[in-house]
């Protein structure tokens, strides 16, 4: 099995590039891996629901992931979402990851019309028992339509050593990460949803987060400096750029401001989220070049730039 301990720090979830038209934009897959393995993240993070995963066929699918790992080489570890509403389909998502090198995969619960704990548990399991890699337990009703309790997720983190990592995003997470902490030691818990209660995740005993965001690096400083005994200088660097972190979450529009920013700054070559996703209306992006100026930040949107000297 995979290493479960590097699942911890940060990952990004990173967008799935396309064209003006909508297709592939296979062609900003390298510069992008290179781009996010510069902030300084622990992992990176495809196919995820911000990686519009759900609008993708099965032969896109496959090309991103192809591409994304031939571009990491090895460099960075990678995790691929292969949630689906089809356990066989979600297996089979799992293995092709595995046979192209993932270190983990990331699976949500499948929507259920009546779910249940014991129909959830064989959906987990099935995956588990399918492929060998670490399995990234996505808690996200949100998306997902189905909650999951701390005593579920702790169960199946005692039944399956490949479902002890967490990714938790039911609201408020704070309380929950306490909670989830609270069980055996060996259970991962990373936050999300844009890294927006990061700082109180971490107090409650998270181990990182996994998310995406325009500037990484800003969350890299922050995990880095917390789990270095510096709270203060955590909680600065959040609070310098909180500003940010909770414009760009916006719901409905926390993927294409994002892709905007990847584009501003170079990632990506275009910024367009598929139909029928729309990008960013004009008050929005004036709304965002307003924030980029008070945090500062819009002196360093130059291509391939990162941070290190601001967060370091």
């Amino acid at each position: 099995m995979g290493d479960i301990a590097a699942l911890r720090g940060v990952w990004n979830i990173v967008p799935t590039p396309f064209l003006p038209d909508g297709g592939l934009d296979l062609a900003s897959v390298p510069g992008l891996v290179s781009f996010v393995r510069a902030t300084g993240v622990d992992g990176i993070t495809i196919l995820g629901v911000l990686g519009e995963a759900g609008r993708l066929g099965d032969a896109e699918r496959t090309s991103v992931l192809e591409a994304v790992l031939e571009a990491a080489g090895g460099s960075i570890p990678v995790c691929v979402g292969v949630s689906h509403a089809s356990t066989d389909r979600a297996i089979a998502f799992a293995r092709e990851a595995q046979g192209a090198g993932a270190h983990s995969v990331m699976l949500a619960p499948p929507p259920l019309a009546r779910p249940t704990d014991a129909a959830l548990r064989r959906h987990y399991l099935a995956v588990a028992s399918a492929v060998s890699l670490p399995i990234v337990v996505q808690d996200h009703p949100a998306s997902s339509g189905v909650p999951m309790s701390v005593e579920f997720l702790l169960a199946l983190a005692a039944e399956a050593a490949q479902c002890r990592v967490i990714k938790l995003e039911e609201e408020p997470t704070p309380p929950k990460t306490g909670r989830l902490v609270a069980g055996p030691p060996e259970v991962v818990v990373l936050g999300g949803l844009g890294g927006e209660m990061l700082l109180e995740e971490l107090r409650r005993g998270s181990h990182g987060t996994m998310t995406g965001f325009g500037f990484p690096e800003v969350l890299v400083a922050v995990v880095r400096r917390w789990t270095a005994g510096d709270r203060e200088g955590a909680a600065a660097v959040f609070d310098r750029y909180a500003t940010l972190i909770r414009f760009e979450n916006q719901a409905l529009l926390n993927l294409p401001i994002r892709k905007l920013v990847y584009q501003r700054r170079g990632a990506i070559a275009h910024a367009t989220v598929r139909a029928p996703g729309v990008p960013a209306d004009p008050g929005t992006v004036a709304d965002l070049d307003d924030v980029l100026r008070r945090t500062g930040l819009d002196a360093h949107l130059a291509a391939g730039s990162v941070l290190p000297a601001l967060i370091g």
